[in-house]
């Protein structure tokens, strides 16, 4: 595991000296702006007072404190700021003069009635970029409306290609979505500020959940147009290749393993003691395979039954058949090579105490990503980024906290 600040390196991070206000609420935005903080970026959290992001009232709960918030707000500080008085706008409006980059996801429209419309942005900091996330984007017919992760799997055919061809539409396990929009908005802000280095402008950055799902679907549309073949649910079979499958073990457990080309599949037949089906017919070759699969599939598993899951790994990794035991949490957090990776990082909460979480994702050789702060308290920071970003004298902070701004 990856230990708290201060036990690793001190190199500064790629995104040193890049300041970020970060707005948004849930997931899609904290996520963009927690991995813009993970490399480097000084990432202001802006919160209501009292109640801060609507996501700090969602369970569980460590000594009060949500854990939903915190893997989604490490490298952040909190700075409370009550948008909805004019002292509060004009703080907001000092930060984003010093910003590079503004977070939100409100629904389209909201910032603008907010007062902080793209000219007016501009012209507060004509350097600024506006990195806007939304279910639907900043135009079109359902840009207003609101949306979540599950409606973008929804909408997108996501949900419709997911889950057992006997069963119901199923939606993942986790918020792909919302992960996956964070991703796209961290990758257009590193863009738009790679532009910016060459033009000295600012921009928007518009990124969508029904966009970003929909660049999830594979071969689904071209199929559709080209074909007229709708894709459907295949459970865990993969679409393209056979045999690849989840597979039943003799100790209760699931393997799933993935044969890809000729070669493997004749090694796998001959482990399996049916060297002869390499050359069958109903199995000669890729296509062959998958018209045939079902079949195949009842070899393969009459075979895996007899198996351990760990005898059935050792025969597959032994032979090169991409394989493994679908590992619950409980085992996850045990994998070797997970903490090789230092992918379980230990953070140092100042309530909850040693908060594991998820690590990072990108190793970087000169400008390694590490943890600076844990999530923030409600607040925590408001008076160090006052000072800091602003200069601001501690009399007027004590005045803006006496009228309810902060």
């Amino acid at each position: 595991m990856i230990p708290a600040d201060g036990q690793e390196t001190a190199a500064a991070g790629a995104l040193d000296g890049i300041r970020v206000v970060d707005l948004s609420r849930f997931i899609a935005g904290p996520y963009c702006a927690m991995l813009l903080g993970d490399m480097g970026a000084d990432v202001v959290k802006v919160e209501p007072p009292g109640r801060g992001e609507n996501s700090r009232a969602f369970g569980p709960f460590v000594e009060g404190e949500s854990l939903y918030t915190m893997v989604f707000n490490r490298n952040k500080r909190s700075l409370t700021l009550d948008l909805r008085s004019p002292q509060g706008k004009e703080v907001l409006r000092d930060l984003l003069r010093t910003a590079d980059v503004l977070v939100e996801n409100y629904v389209p429209g909201t910032l603008e009635k907010m007062g902080f419309a793209w000219d007016v942005l501009k012209e507060l900091n004509p350097r600024l970029i506006v990195t806007r996330i939304s279910g639907f984007g900043q135009s079109g017919p359902l840009s207003g409306k609101p949306c979540f992760d599950v409606i973008a799997q929804t909408m997108s055919g996501l949900m419709d290609i997911t889950g057992d061809p006997a069963g119901h539409p199923t939606m993942s396990g986790t918020y792909v979505v919302d992960y996956s929009t964070g991703l796209y908005a961290v990758i257009g802000t590193l863009g738009a500020l790679q532009a910016r280095s060459r033009t000295g402008a600012g921009q928007i950055v518009d990124v969508a959940l029904l966009d970003s799902a929909l660049s999830m679907l594979m071969t689904a549309i071209p199929e559709q147009m080209l074909l007229g073949r709708t894709m459907t649910r295949r459970g865990n079979r993969d679409r393209y290749g056979a045999p690849a499958n989840t597979f039943p073990t003799r100790d209760g457990a699931w393997v799933h393993l993935a044969v890809a080309g000729e070669p493997m599949f004749r090694a796998l037949v001959r482990i399996m003691g049916h060297e002869e089906l390499g050359g069958d017919p109903r199995f000669e070759d890729n296509n062959a395979r998958m018209q045939n699969v079902e079949e195949l599939e009842e070899l393969i598993t009459a075979w895996t039954a007899t198996l351990t899951a760990a005898e059935l790994l050792g025969e597959l990794q032994a032979i090169g058949v991409p394989s493994a035991k679908v590992a619950s949490v409980s085992e996850v957090i045990d994998n070797a090579h997970l903490a090789h990776r230092g992918q379980i990082l230990n953070m140092d909460h100042p309530k909850a105490g040693t908060v594991p979480m998820q690590g990072f994702s990108v190793q970087f050789g000169e400008s390694p990503m590490r943890l600076r702060y844990p999530p923030p308290l409600l607040g925590e920071h408001t008076d160090d980024i006052l000072a800091q970003w602003l200069a601001m004298t501690p009399e007027r902070i004590i005045e803006l906290r006496k009228c309810g701004a902060i």
